[in-house]
């Protein structure tokens, strides 16, 4: 056999090695909220996730076996739950998260066992600073990555005097650190802070007079489900729109609750990384293919989820197939996606990704969003992250 005949039966036999590694099973655990509060939000980032493998996994020449497990939003129930995805069904990958207190829970679990996991939600900006891990990729957001564009956005159209509002728990608390810090150095005035009781506070009125008469230019808030459906009715029915100008992260009106919000919404100014009415050739193929498969426009959180699994097929496409390889295959990922640019910062694995300021107006079928600026990408900060290089 001549030496050109030998290379190209080894070229065919190793083409074909990579072509069966390429081909066995990858197995997802897909820890998410299927009950309790955030279920909704749970079953959003599945469908997503779902319709990204549908999408682009034929493309990896691997099949993908979903095992979904509810982490019921609770920190030993989440923990307990990654255990025995990882130790008694030997996932190669997990994916999910909704709850930060969640994502801290289940750190060192996943990091001791060195199994990947693409962080589809929780945005505690610890999870990519000083806990990071090299085997945690965040392909959602970070709490502070939402709301410090924010702060200059303001100042840069004129309101210099604030009012802030959110739930007084972690989220809450890091949103209105970034937001502030960012305001007060680009020239802006805290006026005043209100700090509301976590999923206990119905009534908003007291802290809103107190804002009415604080005299700031605008109110900024961070809500989300049902809480951020009362605050923005009850801010509505205290005619404060006109006198005090909304402002806050995008979950104050996501997209996933605003039809509940209904015309008191109009009129909120937002920022968030996705909304339905980007303008791109991929979103519009995403929007058309997941209100198809869901019968209602996507949210953020279902956004999260398809690229999630997009983060995945591609991560396979590179030849990754067991948790090392895929572990140093997810923070090389990018794309070009319905949110536009997206990459994986190599110092923090944090996603790199461009935010949108938009005005919620009136729509044929009920609130919509109009686009008013697309900020440069947004890039966090180590935040005291030392991440570890794998071989």
């Amino acid at each position: 056999m001549s030496r050109i005949v030998k290379r190209a039966a080894a070229i065919a036999i190793a083409a074909a090695t990579a072509a069966q590694a390429q081909a066995e099973d990858i197995k997802v655990g897909l820890l998410l909220p299927f009950s309790g509060v955030y279920a909704a939000l749970g079953e959003e980032i599945e469908a997503g996730f779902r319709l990204g493998l549908d999408s682009f996994g034929a493309d990896s020449g691997a099949t993908f076996e979903i095992l979904r497990e509810d982490s019921e939003a609770s920190p030993p129930v989440g923990l307990a739950k990654t255990r025995k995805l990882i130790m008694q069904d030997r996932v190669d990958v997990m994916a999910g998260v909704v709850s930060s207190g969640v994502l801290a829970a289940i750190r060192d679990v996943v990091d001791g066992a060195k199994v990947p996991l693409i962080v589809a939600n929780a945005g505690n900006d610890e999870a990519t600073g000083k806990a990071c891990s090299p085997y945690i990729t965040r392909i959602s957001f970070s709490n502070a990555q939402l709301n410090r564009p924010m702060g200059k956005y303001l100042v840069d159209h004129g309101v210099t005097k604030v009012v802030t509002f959110a739930p007084d728990y972690a989220a809450g608390q890091q949103m209105m650190k970034a937001f502030g810090d960012a305001f007060v150095a680009a020239g802006g005035e805290i006026v005043a802070q209100e700090f509301t009781p976590f999923q206990k506070t119905q009534d908003f009125g007291p802290y809103l007079a107190k804002a009415k008469t604080s005299g700031a230019q605008a109110v900024y808030a961070f809500y989300a489900g049902s809480e951020a459906i009362a605050f923005v009715k009850q801010y509505d029915s205290f005619g404060m729109k006109e006198a005090l100008p909304l402002y806050g992260p995008g979950f104050l009106n996501s997209q996933l609750y605003v039809g509940a919000q209904g015309a008191a919404a109009q009129g909120i100014v937002t920022a968030l990384h996705y909304v339905p009415t980007i303008d791109n050739a991929a979103n519009k193929a995403f929007v058309a293919a997941f209100t198809a498969q869901a019968g209602h426009l996507p949210s953020e959180y279902a956004v999260q989820g398809y690229d999630a699994a997009r983060a995945l097929v591609e991560a396979v496409k590179s030849g990754a197939t067991d948790r090392e390889s895929l572990a140093a295959a997810l923070p090389r990922t990018s794309f070009d996606g319905p949110r536009g640019k997206t990459a994986i910062d190599p110092a923090t694995n944090n996603i790199m990704q461009p935010i949108y300021v938009y005005d919620t107006v009136a729509g044929p079928d009920g609130p919509t969003q109009k686009v008013l600026a697309q900020l440069p990408v947004e890039v966090d900060p180590v935040n005291g992250c030392e991440m570890a290089t794998l071989n």
